[in-house]
């Protein structure tokens, strides 16, 4: 079952008239994407904050809630419909009763950027910067890892969340790539005293641990990952991976950081050596999602060379990494096609055989 298209309230009332699993929204749970349902999160000590959509208050207690849910935007920050598709998932997965769901909204500054509320926390306009950990020029000091890092030991504290047993960070798009870089390079994951685990859907790129990439051969073939991949629904496996030659391709920088692990000094990720990094990127438990059909340069694709690099396709990409992974560094991630979802985080997010991965059992 998924939504693509309705707005949450609808989808409350046809799911609810078509017998859904769903349980029914929990008396004081704040679920429409507006100002009511918002909340200000103070980052490194203030006084930066950042605006983030919240189910519930992060500073009263609640002994109901037992797991959460963060789900970060994609490309045009649109944080208000994430919070819709994640509530909305919520609800059909019987999982709002003891949920918090939290939808942060990373903001970009500049003259074309957005407006911006007082010591509102912004990133700069264009590029990798903030869904890869980078830094605040309106707050120096500050990385957008930090409004993580944050929400994370605010939903771990015991005295405001006491029964909390699991938190999962998601990601679409390019929410999809802040989701990969910020797994292999928070450091908050081992001191939080609750299960935290990653989500990654769909993005353009992914931080490779070396040099190495897929040879276009097999499934990375740009003919076959294009076209015939749409009938297929289990994880194609066929890469061979080797030397990129970045002189040929004139792509000097497909190696660099937020693409590889080089040339990482002015980020969040500048005091760890690669190979913690690499030992976090295979341990810290992260499912990979990937849309049956998100197989075409639609929605923001990346076709930069240093993205090409990593393969022809969104899911080529996500596929040749896991197994890479997987594989090289002897992680254990598991890789999801969802059936019939292209690029869409609501059909992503909406669809049955997800759900244990965005809201894992408790007891």
């Amino acid at each position: 079952m998924r939504i693509c298209t309705l707005t949450f309230a609808a989808c409350l009332i046809s799911t609810s008239l078509a017998g859904s699993q769903g349980a029914r929204p929990v008396p004081g749970a704040c679920l429409t994407a507006t100002a009511a349902c918002t909340a200000w999160v103070t980052i490194g000590g203030g006084p930066g904050r950042t605006m983030v959509y919240t189910t519930h208050p992060l500073d009263q207690r609640n002994d109901a809630i037992k797991r959460a849910l963060i789900m970060v935007h994609g490309t045009n920050r649109n944080a208000d419909h994430y919070f819709q598709t994640a509530t909305a998932a919520a609800f059909l997965a019987g999982a709002l009763s003891d949920t918090i769901v939290i939808a942060p909204h990373i903001v970009i500054g500049g003259n074309n950027g957005d407006k911006l509320a007082e010591n509102e926390i912004a990133w700069p306009a264009g590029g990798d910067s903030w869904r890869a950990g980078g830094a605040s020029p309106s707050h120096p000091g500050l990385f957008a890892f930090d409004i993580a890092d944050e929400l994370l030991r605010k939903l771990a504290a015991k005295s405001v969340f006491p029964n909390m047993q699991a938190i999962v960070l998601a990601g679409h798009s390019a929410g999809g790539q802040y989701a990969n870089r910020y797994a292999m390079a928070n450091k908050v994951h081992d001191t939080l005293g609750v299960p935290v685990s990653y989500v990654v859907a769909n993005p353009s790129s992914y931080a490779w641990p070396d040099a190495t990439r897929p040879t276009s051969e097999g499934d990375a073939n740009p003919a076959a990952a294009k076209d015939g991949w749409s009938l297929e629904t289990a994880a194609h496996t066929k890469f061979t991976y080797g030397p990129y030659d970045a002189a040929a391709k004139n792509c000097a920088n497909y190696n660099r950081w937020p693409l590889g692990l080089e040339n990482r000094s002015a980020s969040y990720t500048s005091k760890q050596t690669d190979e913690q990094l690499k030992k976090q990127l295979a341990t810290r438990p992260t499912t990979f999602l990937l849309g049956q059909v998100d197989t075409l340069p639609l929605g923001g694709f990346d076709s930069s060379c240093g993205a090409m690099a990593q393969g022809p396709t969104r899911r080529a990409r996500g596929e040749a990494f896991v197994k890479y992974v997987n594989e090289t560094l002897g992680a254990k991630h598991p890789i999801q096609i969802v059936s019939e979802c292209g690029h869409n985080d609501r059909c992503i997010f909406t669809t049955d055989a997800v759900f244990p991965a965005i809201f894992p059992a408790v007891k």
